[in-house]
């Protein structure tokens, strides 16, 4: 009777249906309930109540075989135990990296926000998905909030935007607008008859510019990558004199897409003359803002992104220096005439009637290219409403203000190198080991210094003392790119880094 217990066949009147069971449900309520509560337990106590112990391991390291022979990966006819299941909990725990960890400095998110994680849960658990107010009536009025606050920071009026899975996405999104808004036709005729169309971007941009330029059918050869400046920053005059190239070669440029907050360096483009060119020559301008966004929040630091109310269209992701969670990604734009819509829009008779019995504008998902979508906005909602905006300010302004003692400190220390003051929470840096500090900086120099990062970032990883990324770039050998976010990170974790960086290399 597989999963059918016994008494069930017995049951009067029971009913079977091609030998299937219908009478009452099959789930053991109970059994689930308390394997919930287990499981709760569970990650409360090893992933919870240690995300602060600095004597934690950042991360367990083990090979992929390795891993592979100690976690039970096979799925079989038959379920497991719940005490199997447990351990098995127990063990993903264990072995993945704990992105909560104070020393955890490797991605642009890190930290645990208790907020945004109880949010985390309760969605998990409500299971809903927004695209309709019938099915999501709270979460839908909790999305219109946010983005009608975060519209505020940027400096608009009035605007609209969505929630989306991803920086990347959203700057799939703007591409696609902004094409829409310069021939509308596209939407139904597609790419054939098109002129060649012909994007800008920072040779520091993301490279979700590459893919959404390929995903799109624009084509990566048509993004005209701008050159930059020493710190990183788009060069204003460079990107006029691409725009009026692409002009006299007969294509038809129709976007610029800026950076507030480069990957690597964490550059800010000059916003306010590319604003300029854009408005100039009727161009769409997209900031993405996805790292650097969050700036906005401080009065401090958001002069950074002087300009941005001229953008068209802007990228911002809360689940980096704000914590919300992965993924809580917003794409906001200035049109507030219902664009987003007129592009996206399928009109399915299924789910968006028009003779409901309530108003249907808060039926927001036709302007998703998604159907079904988490309620993403609702993670950063209950975490302003718990901290507000000024404890949101002060995340950043202590993130950056602790970027900028680490930068001290590397200048203090023989052996260190900064290689471009921050001008945000990223700290480049080199670490020369004794053995090359007297040599000679050559070609052979800078080749054996390419090698000093990776085995430091392996050292550590096994370890499990720390997570740091690092990276070559723009002609650059490899060097640790540093990145703070968490309010969890303190002045001593700054002061470990950099004694452990030079305990792992002492022998290098």
């Amino acid at each position: 009777v597989g999963t059918y217990k016994p008494e069930m066949l017995q049951k009067k009147n029971a009913v079977l249906v091609d030998g299937v069971v219908l009478n009452g449900p099959i789930t053991d309520s109970k059994a689930g309930e308390k394997f919930v509560e287990e499981a709760c337990k569970l990650i409360m106590e090893e992933v919870i109540q240690k995300a602060n112990d600095i004597t934690e391991k950042v991360c367990e390291w083990r090979a992929p075989e390795t891993l592979k022979t100690i976690l039970d990966l096979e799925m079989r006819d038959t379920g497991e135990s719940h005490q199997k299941l447990l351990q098995l909990c127990q063990d993903v725990i264990q072995y993945s990296v704990k992105t909560n960890h104070p020393r955890f400095f490797n991605q642009l998110y890190a930290g645990m926000d208790y907020y945004s994680l109880v949010a985390r849960f309760i969605t998990e658990a409500l299971n809903p998905s927004v695209y309709t107010y019938e099915v999501s009536p709270v979460f839908l009025l909790v999305e219109e909030a946010v983005i009608k606050k975060m519209i505020e920071f940027i400096g608009w009026k009035e605007g609209d935007g969505i929630f989306n899975p991803g920086g990347s996405v959203s700057n799939i999104y703007a591409m696609n607008l902004a094409r829409y808004k310069f021939c509308p036709e596209i939407k139904e005729k597609g790419l054939s008859g098109l002129p060649r169309l012909v994007l800008f971007a920072s040779e520091e941009c993301h490279y979700s510019m590459k893919k959404a330029a390929s995903f799109l059918g624009i084509g990566t050869e048509n993004i005209c990558f701008i050159k930059t400046d020493e710190r990183g920053k788009m060069i204003p005059e460079e990107l006029e004199k691409q725009v009026q190239r692409a002009r006299k070669e007969g294509s038809a440029p129709f976007l610029v897409c800026a950076t507030a907050g480069t990957t690597v360096l964490g550059a800010f483009d000059p916003l306010d003359k590319i604003a300029n060119i854009c408005e100039k020559h009727g161009l769409w301008l997209h900031v993405d803002a996805s790292w650097g966004g969050s700036a906005l929040i401080s009065k401090k630091h958001r002069k950074l992104l002087h300009g941005i109310h001229r953008a068209d269209s802007v990228a911002w992701n809360p689940h980096k220096m704000l914590m919300a969670g992965i993924q809580c990604c917003a794409l906001l734009v200035k049109d507030n005439s219902g664009l987003l819509k007129k592009c996206y829009s399928a009109k399915a008779a299924y789910l968006f009637q028009q003779d409901k019995f309530y108003d249907v504008s808060y039926d927001t998902g036709d302007k998703s290219i998604q159907c079904s979508r988490r309620p993403d906005a609702f993670k950063f909602w209950l975490m302003w409403k718990a901290l507000g905006t000024a404890g949101l300010e002060e995340r950043v302004n202590r993130a950056l203000a602790l970027a900028r003692y680490l930068a001290e400190e590397i200048k203090k220390r023989e052996g260190f190198q900064l290689l471009w003051e921050p001008e945000y929470a990223n700290v480049c840096f080199w670490y020369i080991p004794p053995s090359l500090r007297k040599m000679e900086e050559g070609p052979e120099f800078w080749q054996k210094l390419h090698l000093v990062a990776p085995v430091i970032k392996e050292r550590m990883m096994k370890k499990g003392s720390v997570m740091l990324g690092y990276q070559p770039h723009q002609g650059k050998v490899n060097f640790f790119r540093q990145v703070i976010i968490s309010p969890q990170v303190s002045r001593e974790d700054m002061d470990f880094l950099l004694d452990e960086i030079e305990q792992l290399a002492k022998d290098l």
